[in-house]
């Protein structure tokens, strides 16, 4: 197919991209998949981003869709689920140094045997905080080209094999269980506090350039005050289906024909590196699943190697132990944004 979207104006081009995901969204969801509105926005976008639509989210609105997904995370985070994990440190750390030194280890193979050209896989596969990887990447020589296609190939991977394991793996009474019933919002009031949150601290953490600040500081403070009482998170269908979309949009649209071309020749190289951060990813979660209370989605998801906001609407629409998988997410989404970058430095340049 040769057809390309460069010719369109852009209206048209955003309009054929809202009628290609809501099409693909309602396709997938009638297959009871979790997170269709995500996947059925992300292919469309790569769809059309392979094809030259050259669409663009903007920063500040993937920055606000992010907090309503910090929101999200925090509403799984309740007192009692916060409670058991308190309890669970010892689990946490371990299942976030397994996966963190699991790519680490992947990578720094895969650059001994010149599979990638100098640090490029150590940066690509550090699994979480993509932007503040691509950054440092580029700061010390890796491709960045490569490391970004690999960074966003990744999410998009464990994205799409973990909503296949839910849709194969999980029955639909209990995936429906699992989603708020409720398109609007229940009570106007929390709605206003969870959008103040929102609006108050994603767009600040956006200017500030806190990496992750967008999703991280809604999270944080949503779950203190839910915690203490002080707020109950309102976040009806709507709001979340707008955030999903934004989400699905932003990791698609990254993928665009300039940076195709220029990984293509390392696909399969780029695919057998993910493919073994994902298998190693599972054996980590196989081991969890032994030695703990939790079931085998549950642990895949905590262990899983992808975006904490993709892995987030996954385990909103499953029935797994929401607050236990959050909870690793977001430790080793903090973990990883504190020493990732030297952990990732050291490989690259002292053990290359």
């Amino acid at each position: 197919m040769n057809f390309h979207f460069a010719h369109l104006s852009i209206p048209i081009r955003w309009m054929i991209l809202l009628l290609l995901s809501a099409l693909l969204s309602v396709a997938l969801y009638l297959g009871h998949f979790p997170a269709a509105i995500l996947l059925g926005c992300m292919f469309a976008a790569i769809l059309m981003a392979t094809r030259g639509a050259a669409l663009r989210i903007p920063k500040w609105c993937f920055a606000l869709a992010q907090g309503v997904l910090g929101c999200l995370m925090a509403q799984s985070l309740q007192p009692q689920a916060l409670n058991n994990v308190g309890k669970s440190w010892p689990i946490i750390l371990g299942v976030t140094l397994s996966v963190f030194f699991a790519s680490i280890i992947v990578g720094w193979v895969f650059m001994r045997r010149g599979i990638f050209p100098g640090s490029t896989a150590v940066w690509g596969l550090a699994p979480g905080a993509s932007a503040a990887m691509v950054v440092m990447a580029e700061a010390y020589g890796a491709d960045v080209r490569l490391v970004a296609f690999m960074q966003y190939l990744r999410v998009a991977s464990v994205t799409v094999i973990a909503a296949a394991i839910a849709h194969f793996c999980t029955s639909v009474s209990l995936m429906q269980t699992a989603i708020a019933p409720h398109w609007l919002a229940l009570d106007s009031s929390n709605l206003l506090m969870t959008l103040g949150l929102v609006l108050g601290l994603s767009p600040l953490a956006y200017k500030l350039g806190i990496p992750g600040g967008a999703m991280i500081l809604p999270l944080i403070l949503g779950a203190t005050l839910q915690y203490f009482g002080l707020m109950v998170i309102e976040l009806p269908l709507l709001l979340l289906t707008v955030a999903y979309a934004v989400v699905g949009w932003s990791i698609g649209l990254r993928f665009d024909a300039q940076i195709l071309r220029h990984a293509w020749h390392a696909l399969p190289q780029v695919l057998m590196a993910i493919g073994s951060l994902i298998l190693l990813s599972g054996v980590i979660a196989i081991g969890l699943w032994q030695l703990s209370d939790y079931d085998l989605f549950t642990a895949y998801l905590a262990s899983s190697p992808g975006g904490a906001d993709s892995v987030a609407v996954i385990a909103a629409t499953t029935a797994v132990d929401a607050g236990f998988v959050m909870s690793v997410q977001i430790f080793r989404f903090l973990f990883i944004l504190a020493f990732g970058p030297i952990v990732s430095k050291y490989v690259a340049t002292k053990l290359g």
